[in-house]
């Protein structure tokens, strides 16, 4: 494993029960870079997260984070060594306050430690910092993304894996979303992100990495992925085909 590698998926089979969603994927993600994944629906993608989360055991194959196998770790191993999940939709608890939410986010480092890092969390969402007693059910849907964000950063985690961040946020909510987590990844932060909204998460994405049943088809630059004239049609699954690439080329001749 070279030393710019921070997560590696070796030869990976995960599912559930009888229903293989990952089959035999492997892929690396550098460190302090923005990582997408790409791919139809049911391709593995929110999968390969929950399995980095300790969320889903893998049947074969090992993940390595800094090279040190992480398989089958407890989410609160997992949260020790830096690893940072925010999933998709919404995971607040509506009724308590934004203060109170910021403080179950650092449950696991004692309560001393959570109350000095809160001030500087909330120095990356000043309207969140505004409303800290606000319950967050109150909250906009971008200011509850903003919190669950916050919540993760409480850790400092050196690794954020967040699934589907845009939905149900304004284009306006979307592009702060994602201009912080480029300035994380610039700052040291490895990023692996699912996110439907293609060609804005390629914008600010260092690798783009694209799945078809749980397997890896596609890694390359986000750069070059952008400018290709095929990537709806690798958005939406069959492009590395070569049916699939013969009708691209007839439908461009």
């Amino acid at each position: 494993m070279s030393n710019d590698t921070c997560i590696e998926f070796k030869d990976v089979v995960a599912g559930y029960k009888d229903f293989m969603i990952l089959n035999n994927l492997s892929f690396k993600a550098k460190r302090g870079t923005i990582t997408l994944l790409l791919g139809p629906n049911g391709a593995g993608k929110s999968t390969v997260l929950k399995a980095l989360f300790g969320l889903l055991k893998p049947r074969q194959g090992d993940i390595l984070l800094d090279g040190v196998s992480v398989a089958g770790s407890t989410q609160k191993a997992l949260l020790a060594q830096g690893i940072a999940f925010v999933p998709q939709g919404r995971n607040l608890f509506g009724q308590l306050s934004v203060f109170e939410n910021l403080e179950l986010g650092g449950i696991t480092l004692g309560m001393k430690t959570t109350h000095e890092r809160i001030p500087e969390v909330l120095e990356f969402f000043p309207r969140v910092s505004q409303r800290l007693h606000s319950p967050a059910s109150a909250l906009s849907g971008g200011e509850q993304k903003q919190l669950e964000i916050g919540r993760a950063l409480l850790l400092r985690p050196k690794v954020i894996l967040i699934d589907e961040p845009s939905i149900g946020l304004s284009p306006i909510v979307v592009a702060d979303v994602f201009k912080l987590l480029r300035k994380l990844a610039d700052q040291g932060t490895t990023v692996l992100m699912v996110e439907q909204n293609v060609k804005s998460a390629l914008k600010i994405s260092d690798e783009a990495i694209a799945l078809e049943s749980g397997r890896l088809v596609l890694q390359k630059p986000a750069s070059e992925l952008l400018t290709d004239p095929n990537i709806e049609r690798l958005f939406l699954g069959g492009a590395h085909t070569s049916a699939a690439s013969a009708a691209a080329t007839a439908a461009t001749a």
